[in-house]
């Protein structure tokens, strides 16, 4: 049938925005020898003549005589650049070439990259030089304390500690954690509402050279007594009121926070000696992929990332850090550490207030926060909300743990022009994250997850791990300085 008449019997209706029926065809003409144009008094030749646009997307077609294979490849000059057509040729190209030298070969082991893309995929493929490891992040935050002792790191509530207090607290709890035998790589459970018992205890664990295992006191009574049990931990800090909700297993101490007194006991670092090997901390998957499993991270990738965040986003004592992130999650690394490393102030917003918009808008205000973390559904709730005009101390907005939809992009630059907006993307197998973009305005209908950060390799795969050819999909792997340790 003529195509204009398998067109008009359509009963859909035609979408503009792309070629009807379908978008890419391939074509096998067989033809014979030439015709040949023999008039009397009149000397003819033929004549090809480009058509006058494409019919399809992309189309391929093959014209097979007794003396040659020709081939032809014609595109959409609005989708596709010269560039990325000369790219599908030369694929195409090494696939016949491998055929031809070796019809018995495993397609997975088709290479369709040349050896100058695959030189421009791998450059690609890693981010900048790690940062040369020096020390654990909880010894450069004591000695920020050292450098502004009387600054204000710690707001909850009313409360608030100077960089000194915080750094005594943490310094007299690691002494007694010391004494009930914890020391490098042992894993110490923590589950406790977000307070400043919260952030003291993290401290405190990383202080007596142990890996910090949190718990959400959330979290069904069956996955909490699973992580106890998987993790191993011996030892566990939490609150009275959070006690009666944890399936404590025999042989595993609780110590309750809220009722230790941290005004007496040796202040000074115990200084417990560490290399980047040791554990920093262990957090578990979300399961969705079957049980959760316990990602054992690194002090030297965990240095690495927040020296790279740093370097990115250049945090100063000015600055103010609203920690809202379940501290289960990886996100809340960096939101503790980080500007505790810088000193900035750390704001712990009280626990149920990360899902209150208002509350959020609230808090910024109240403390001129600058620097927030939201996962992108709740930023799209939060930039729906009325007012947040007001929040104009914001100058960072950092989102993870989901794809950023463009329309919430577009709705953070209409409502809050000031706040820089940026994309991480990390796997909890990383310290935090892996890949960074700046956002901006660009008019795509996606936002990138952007490139590898420093010390960080990341690489798109086929099944049977070969670089793929830009264009094509594959798995994203990663490797580098930021991987951690293992699972438990």
């Amino acid at each position: 049938l003529p195509f204009e008449v398998l067109l008009a019997n359509r009963k859909d209706r035609r979408d503009p925005a792309r070629s009807p029926l379908f978008q890419v065809m391939f074509g096998v003409q067989m033809s014979g020898e030439a015709v040949a144009l023999d008039f009397e008094g009149v000397q003819a030749e033929l004549e090809e003549f480009d058509d006058a646009g494409a019919k399809v997307d992309l189309s391929l077609d093959f014209y097979i005589d007794p003396r040659c294979v020709r081939g032809r490849l014609e595109y959409n000059t609005d989708l596709f650049e010269a560039r990325t057509a000369q790219r599908l040729v030369d694929s195409y190209q090494r696939v016949l070439q491998t055929l031809a030298s070796d019809p018995d070969c495993v397609l997975a082991n088709l290479v369709l990259t040349g050896e100058e893309e695959r030189a421009g995929l791998m450059r690609q493929s890693a981010g900048l030089p790690h940062r040369d490891y020096t020390e654990p992040v909880h010894r450069l935050i004591g000695r920020q304390a050292q450098r502004t002792p009387g600054a204000v790191a710690l707001v909850f509530g009313d409360v608030s500690l100077s960089y000194a207090q915080l750094d005594a607290k943490a310094n007299r709890l690691a002494h007694r954690l010391i004494a009930l035998g914890v020391k490098p790589d042992t894993k110490v459970g923590i589950a406790v509402e977000r307070s400043i018992e919260m952030v003291v205890g993290l401290l405190a664990i990383l202080k007596a050279g142990g890996a910090y295992v949190p718990i959400d006191p959330e979290y069904p009574s069956d996955r909490i007594a699973y992580m106890l049990e998987d993790s191993g931990v011996a030892l566990l800090l939490t609150q009275s009121h959070v006690v009666p909700g944890i399936p404590l297993r025999e042989g595993v101490q609780s110590i309750e926070l809220d009722r230790l007194d941290l005004e007496e006991g040796p202040s000074a670092d115990p200084g417990v000696p560490l290399h980047g090997e040791h554990l920093a901390y262990v957090i578990y998957t979300s399961g969705s992929t079957g049980r959760p499993k316990g990602a054992a991270n690194r002090h030297l990738s965990l240095y690495n990332r927040l020296a790279w965040m740093q370097d990115a986003y250049s945090l100063g004592e000015a600055d103010t850090v609203l920690q809202k992130t379940p501290f289960s999650f990886d996100v809340s690394v960096w939101e503790f550490f980080w500007p505790l490393m810088q000193g900035a102030r750390l704001v712990v917003a009280r626990p149920g207030d990360h899902r209150e918009p208002a509350k959020l808008v609230e808090l910024i205000r109240q403390h001129q926060v600058s620097t927030i973390h939201f996962v992108p559904s709740m930023l799209q709730a939060f930039v729906a909300h009325e007012g947040i005009e007001a929040c104009i101390s914001l100058t960072r907005i950092v989102c993870s743990g989901e794809a950023l939809p463009a329309e919430a992009q577009a709705r953070v630059f209409e409502r809050l022009p000031g706040a820089g907006l940026y994309n991480l993307y990390g796997p909890t197998e990383a310290a935090i994250d892996v890949t960074h973009w700046t956002c901006r305005p660009d008019g795509r209908n996606h936002v990138a997850i952007g490139r590898p950060i420093a010390g960080t390799k990341t690489y798109v795969l086929d099944d049977g791990l070969n670089l793929v050819a830009q264009g094509l999909p594959g798995e994203l792997d990663r490797g580098g300085i930021g991987l951690a340790r293992g699972y438990l």
